[in-house]
């Protein structure tokens, strides 16, 4: 077996100075809430085709939404989603260089049952399995699976026991026992171990204060909103976090997720952006959206509540990255110098989208220093 480091882990096995990836692909109509005919379907076939596109081009990682029912509207978005570890295991058989995370709920998932499956994904794809924990919002999904949803804190609280037990598993000791508030295991034994000699990278977008010290603790990587409006108000929050991490005496990279609408013109651009995410929204899903999330005009006020509706009309939230590729590299350039160490992008119909932005972005990046070349990738 060969070695992998943690280093190489979190570096997704590159040299980059800002890591990409596909967000939401496992999901029917992916992260955008549009009736075009064009959106992604989530069919296998797709998805696999789009994985091994996205690997030989060198997009660094595939992160998919943890989906377990969908928010329903004309389109019944995100109504159809494969399940993730397994999802991985399909990719990472099929891939060669390109990191596929897992989307983890922990309070549906028995740690020690997930440590498995997730050791599983790494040894099929040989140490590039990823784990990107969340603690779950949706009250309609824990209700279908019968689980009750802790309130906030003790989320948290429970998910920190939940990563303990499985770093534990993923670690040398055998015949041990776990005595906690949430979590109690005896006599546990867990082999193999993941691959290479070290643990999957994990990811986590705690947006709380708790929520966000979680990440901070226990995680390698930290998801956060790039300002939509200014790259020095970005460069600011990821200072921030990265500073509060130290607070705990870890290091952590910082990432963020993205809306790419890239055409050979800036016109061509903003039209479609401007078709799919505003002619011809699935308005019916939007509302249904954040009604889920107590956001309505009476919870937040009318503009508020109008920012918000755009804002997931328009990829259910990230930033819009819209225009020809000089001003899609230039912005991703910018998130770089930003210090954001990685980005995962979503596209309307990612497959018929990705060539393009591989063919034209992608160098573009390369001759801003910002991109290895592909060949030079390990």
């Amino acid at each position: 077996m060969n070695v992998v480091t943690q280093a190489e882990r979190v570096a997704m096995r590159g040299q980059n100075a800002l890591n990409i990836g596909l967000f939401g692909s496992n999901c029917s109509s992916g992260r955008a809430v549009t009736l075009v005919e064009e959106r992604w379907t989530a069919d296998w076939e797709e998805i696999l085709k789009l994985a091994q596109m996205a690997d030989n081009v060198g997009i660094d990682f595939m992160l998919p939404v943890g989906r377990w029912k969908g928010y329903g509207g004309d389109t019944d978005y995100q109504g159809s989603t494969y399940e993730t570890i397994t999802w991985a295991c399909g990719l990472l058989a099929q891939t060669k260089r390109i990191t596929c995370f897992g989307t983890v709920h922990a309070p549906m998932f028995n740690p020690l049952i997930a440590s498995k499956e997730m050791v599983t994904a790494d040894h099929i794809g040989r140490g590039r399995f990823g784990l990107n924990i969340v603690c779950g919002w949706n009250e309609g999904e824990f209700d279908m699976f019968g689980i009750d949803q802790r309130d906030h804190d003790n989320r948290y609280n429970h998910a920190a026991e939940w990563i303990e037990v499985i770093k534990r598993a993923w670690g040398p000791d055998n015949d041990w026992d776990y005595n906690g508030r949430f979590l109690k295991h005896k006599g546990v034994r867990a082999k193999p171990k993941p691959y290479g000699g070290s643990r999957p990278i994990i990811m986590n977008a705690g947006a709380s204060p708790n929520g966000r010290a979680f990440a901070l603790k226990n995680c390698d990587a930290f998801f956060t909103n790039a300002d939509r409006f200014s790259m020095e108000e970005t460069a600011k929050k990821v200072k921030w976090v990265k500073e509060e991490a130290r607070g705990y005496g870890r290091e952590i990279d910082v990432y963020t997720v993205g809306v790419v609408t890239c055409r050979p013109t800036t016109k061509e651009a903003q039209d479609y952006y401007h078709y799919a995410g505003t002619e011809r929204v699935d308005w019916t899903a939007v509302r249904d959206i954040l009604a889920l999330k107590d956001i309505s005009v009476e919870t937040v006020g009318a503009e508020e509540y109008e920012r918000q509706r755009k804002a997931y009309a328009n990829g259910m939230g990230g930033l819009p990255i819209v225009g020809d590729p000089d001003h899609v590299a230039k912005t991703l350039a910018d998130l770089s110098k930003a210090g954001l160490r990685g980005i995962g992008i979503s596209m309307v119909n990612y497959l018929r989208e990705l060539p393009y932005f591989a063919q034209e972005v992608l160098p573009r990046l390369e001759r801003m220093g910002v991109r290895a070349p592909v060949q030079e990738m390990v």
